[in-house]
């Protein structure tokens, strides 16, 4: 099982990035696809999910009108489109799998996770 994120990097405020996650070595449509984030200091915080039929998302309060998570069942990639930005956003995003999750917040349902990639957010 491999959960490849990428597409992090240094953005200014107000920016934008697009990270995606590329999955393997399960049936990725049998998945519900999460990101998370955790910063410094902090814990792994739910960010955005994705149902495993495609057609159901939940996000955080925090990101809601400012991220979008996609996937795409034929690719076996699951997309976070970050726009507006914030420093605050700055952490490691992670991309994680749940098995016919509903989209639960709670990293403990969640049972395969990605290496994580960086997204820093200067002022």
């Amino acid at each position: 099982v491999q959960l490849q994120a990428s597409g992090g990097g240094l953005v200014q405020a107000g920016g934008s990035l697009r990270l995606s996650c590329a999955a393997s070595g399960f049936t990725f449509g049998w998945y519900t696809m999460g990101w998370f984030r955790q910063a410094p200091g902090k814990e792994r915080a739910f960010v955005a999910a994705i149902r495993w039929s495609g057609g159901i998302t939940a996000y955080a309060d925090s990101v809601k009108g400012r991220f979008t998570i996609s996937r795409d069942n034929a690719k076996n990639t699951v997309d976070l489109l970050m726009n507006s930005l914030k420093p605050e956003d700055t952490a490691v995003y992670y991309c994680a799998a749940d098995y016919y999750g509903l989209g639960s917040r709670s990293t403990d349902e969640y049972d395969y996770w990605g290496q994580g990639t960086q997204v820093t957010v200067s002022s």
